[in-house]
């Protein structure tokens, strides 16, 4: 159960229907659900394959509920329903229900989509007023645009696994790339459903695992074409100023310093770690008030920041307006009183697993509410109240069941 504020949602009366798999994609409607958009998935023979991936690089991710933890993931907020779309019945039901949708969002492989037409050309002659929306591995268009991909791959193609300036490329764990592109993918649906409002119509939209990855390069892509510098060269914690670096400290937890101007922060980080006598050494200070000697300076610091806790350190250096931060792990940063009071984590009652904490809409609106309002659905959870709105009887969906066509 929802505890959300009692406010209207920003996409309240928006219908969305998918029929997609895995999270990049899925994990779009979700975010229009946590906006307040009506959204079915749509799920036929086995159901969306996210539900058996019970196991991930040697995690096992099954919930005591029978569902996993990336179903939980990218199917909040939704409806459920079984329809066998490659039936003339079911075809007729999932045409009715695309009649009445602003959004339809898919994810398979482009062969497959004009198998069951569901690729734009054929959903627009059903509602030619649709925001359809595509979710690829590798974009419409190019030598990779009929091949499949996850998360991982679009992290290889993009350039994104040596952004940590390692020699070996480093795989970011876990989704990481697959929710940035359902967040891609619900900022283009949300976008075409307001030029629709300008304009009147509907038009097909594409985000591909590989452009989001991309977009987030954007500034290391920058470095490259207009200074022909790769900025993911290999680098040590020696290599870099003390006032943007990462230190251990007495009870072996970290803190990270990032400051610019460097010359403007200087003078107060050497005051509060002792060592004013660096301001006046020109072995440590250059000509303009910058530190500099890296290799030999960070050592001393690593000794210094070693004699305090995180918790007294982060103290000293907020009291006298240095920009430090703690390094937190995943179990720290859910329940950091930060996050939790900003409405960044929320706890929510689930059905199954009990009062569980669970992120919230990263924007605050001031008239409007958005977050979590549902579980995932089971596979045909919702087929009869979906079937029963678009005007089945319950005769009708009892054939329809006898059939296997809606379960």
């Amino acid at each position: 159960m929802s505890t959300l504020p009692n406010k209207p949602s920003p996409l309240a009366g928006i219908k969305v229907v998918e029929y997609g798999i895995f999270h990049a994609g899925p994990g779009a409607t979700a975010i229009l659900g946590d906006l307040g958009a009506e959204v079915i998935k749509v799920e036929a023979g086995i159901g969306d394959p996210e539900r058996f991936w019970t196991e991930v690089a040697g995690f096992d991710l099954s919930l005591k509920n029978g569902s996993t933890v990336i179903v939980e993931t990218s199917n909040r907020n939704k409806k459920g329903i079984y329809l066998d779309i490659a039936t003339e019945k079911g075809r007729g039901i999932f045409n009715k229900l695309v009649k009445e949708a602003d959004v339809f969002l898919t994810n398979l492989m482009p062969e497959t989509k004009k198998k069951l037409g569901i690729d734009y050309k054929s959903i627009a002659k059903i509602n030619p007023k649709i925001i359809h929306a595509n979710v690829s591995g590798y974009g419409p268009k190019g030598p990779m645009k009929d091949a499949g991909a996850f998360d991982s791959m679009g992290q290889a193609y993009s350039g994104m696994m040596f952004t940590a300036g390692t020699e070996k490329p480093e795989f970011i764990r876990f989704g990481v790339l697959d929710q940035a592109t359902s967040i891609a993918a619900s900022h283009a649906i949300i976008t075409a459903l307001f030029t629709r409002e300008r304009n009147g119509k509907g038009q097909e939209v594409h985000v591909s695992l590989y452009s989001t990855a991309l977009w987030l390069m954007h500034m290391n892509q920058m470095f490259a074409e207009l200074l022909s510098l790769d900025p993911c060269f290999p680098v040590t914690r020696s290599d870099m100023s003390p006032l943007r670096n990462a230190f251990k400290c007495k009870d072996d937890k970290w803190v990270m310093s990032t400051h610019h101007p460097e010359h403007k922060y200087w003078p107060a980080f050497c005051k509060v770690t002792g060592k004013e006598e660096m301001l006046d050494d020109p072995e440590f200070t250059d000509e303009n008030g910058n530190p500099r000697n890296f290799q030999k300076m960070v050592p001393i610091f690593d000794n210094i920041l070693e004699t305090k806790t995180r918790d007294e350190w982060m103290a000293l250096f907020l009291e006298n307006d240095l920009l430090f931060c703690p390094i937190k792990d995943i179990f720290e940063a859910i329940k950091d009183p930060q996050a939790i009071e900003n409405n960044y984590i929320e706890k929510f009652d689930h059905p199954d697993l009990g009062t569980i904490n669970v992120l919230g809409y990263p924007i605050h609106f001031s008239d409007y509410s958005a977050g979590m309002k549902s579980t995932s659905p089971t596979i045909g959870q919702h087929t009869d109240e979906v079937i029963k709105e678009l005007g089945y009887s319950d005769e009708e969906i009892d054939t329809l069941k006898s059939e296997g066509i809606i379960k």
